[in-house]
């Protein structure tokens, strides 16, 4: 199940004042005081669009923003970026625009999607190209659930995957990565569930989106917007990959007896255990960071922890950086909690996953296996090759930035120094 938000999802309490004032953010008051949701819906699958409509929530979404079609992508990338989803762009983004033209301050889109099967991975890379032509000033944000290294549904997912991600490296400006395993790991290990369903995951997905989207729907001291948090987190345009994080993860059975400090909220963004994606950042370097806190935190104790974080931990983050932790406040805490955190990390250590899913790739691509079942659907073989490329290349990129050191910057100054007179001289 895909679909494209203006922001994140909406959190509310009838009595709240605050959450009154920002509804307009997400939602749009109809007939009756009642409120309905921002969001596009693209379904391939009309059974997934009746389980939707027919759940509790299914009221909150206007019939008239879903697209479904008569099949599936069936888990192959190119029909959903060549046939399938084709056939579908053109009613899509005739509703996006129709959304569009409501907003006052129209800042972006979020495009939440799975990479490994057909229509997430296809058609959301469609999409995203097709948001990058007509959109070219607005940020362009992604949710994007990844291939797991233990949980899979599909033998192609490692085409699916860096085909998208080769799309996702040009059009997109933040990308938060999402696997299923780590996913599944909070949920069993931290919240003890023993049989988690997708429910319970798309909880943690949505605690996630809560705390990115706080600064645009409630006020705070230190606010933020989708502008501003990419500025503050990609140092380079093709960097913008980022590991999203949360804390407190608790048993709910325990609930009573959680009591974290800020301190406390602060080591648990930057643990492993609490990572959405099954990445381990003590194999890279921090190039940047934005924590986003939540309820009554003063900026002064926020911004110590974090410094504090920082100068116990000074070899996980790059020194030519300088304060390259951001912080954000909303004293709205989430619903049921005291205070909460978010944090999205670019860390080098991300290339982890794409050597992953680029080992899988090559692998078959070498045999030419499966292949059929694209070139069949209209697309050429060079495609694979510039993906594969194009991901080596990602790698190498943050391989260097990890490596890279202050004293770098005298051999970087002397190479400027260097091109600055070679252009002169053939000005002259």
């Amino acid at each position: 199940m895909d679909w494209t938000r203006k922001d994140s999802t909406k959190e509310m309490t009838p009595c709240s004042s605050q959450g009154l004032e920002s509804t307009s953010t997400k939602l749009s008051t109809r007939a009756r005081g009642r409120n309905t949701s921002h969001e596009v819906f693209r379904l391939i699958l009309r059974r997934v669009y009746a389980t939707i409509r027919g759940g509790k929530i299914g009221s909150l979404f206007r019939p008239d923003t879903f697209i479904t079609g008569n099949s599936g992508a069936g888990n192959n990338w190119a029909k959903g970026f060549y046939t399938e989803g084709a056939e579908l762009i053109d009613p899509i983004l005739e509703i996006v625009r129709r959304q569009t033209e409501a907003c006052d301050a129209l800042q972006g889109f979020q495009l939440l999607h799975s990479i490994g099967g057909g229509t997430g991975a296809g058609l959301g890379s469609l999409l995203l190209s097709k948001f990058r032509e007509e959109f070219p000033d607005r940020m362009l944000a992604t949710y994007s659930v990844i291939p797991s290294p233990k949980v899979s549904e599909t033998v192609v997912e490692p085409y699916n995957a860096l085909l998208s991600i080769h799309q996702l490296v040009e059009n997109s400006d933040l990308t938060m990565l999402i696997d299923n395993e780590a996913l599944y790991d909070i949920t069993v290990r931290t919240l003890k569930s023993k049989n988690p369903a997708f429910d319970d995951l798309n909880v943690l997905v949505s605690q996630v989106m809560c705390g990115i989207s706080t600064s645009l729907r409630f006020p705070g001291q230190l606010n933020g917007d989708l502008r501003k948090l990419g500025l503050n987190l990609v140092p380079f345009p093709r960097l913008h990959f980022l590991m999203p994080s949360y804390a407190p993860f608790y048993d709910p059975n325990a609930k009573a007896f959680i009591r974290m400090s800020v301190n406390d909220l602060t080591q648990a963004l930057f643990d492993r255990r609490n990572l959405l994606v099954a990445c381990d950042p003590r194999f890279g370097r921090y190039l940047t960071a934005a924590t986003i806190f939540r309820g009554k935190i003063s900026s002064n104790e926020a911004e110590q922890s974090v410094l504090d974080l920082q100068r116990k931990n000074s070899a996980q983050f790059v020194e030519w950086i300088p304060d390259n932790v951001s912080v954000t406040l909303c004293t709205v805490p989430p619903v049921g909690q005291t205070q909460s955190a978010t944090c999205l990390a670019n860390s080098t250590a991300v290339q982890e996953l794409f050597k992953r899913n680029l080992t899988q790739f090559a692998a078959m691509y070498k045999r030419h296996a499966f292949l059929h079942w694209y070139t069949g659907e209209g697309m050429d073989t060079m495609e694979f090759a510039e993906a594969e490329s194009n991901a080596r290349d990602l790698i190498a990129e943050y391989q260097q930035y990890q490596e890279a050191s202050v004293d770098d910057d005298e051999v970087l100054e002397e190479e400027y120094e260097e091109e600055a007179a070679y252009e002169e001289d053939e000005q002259q």
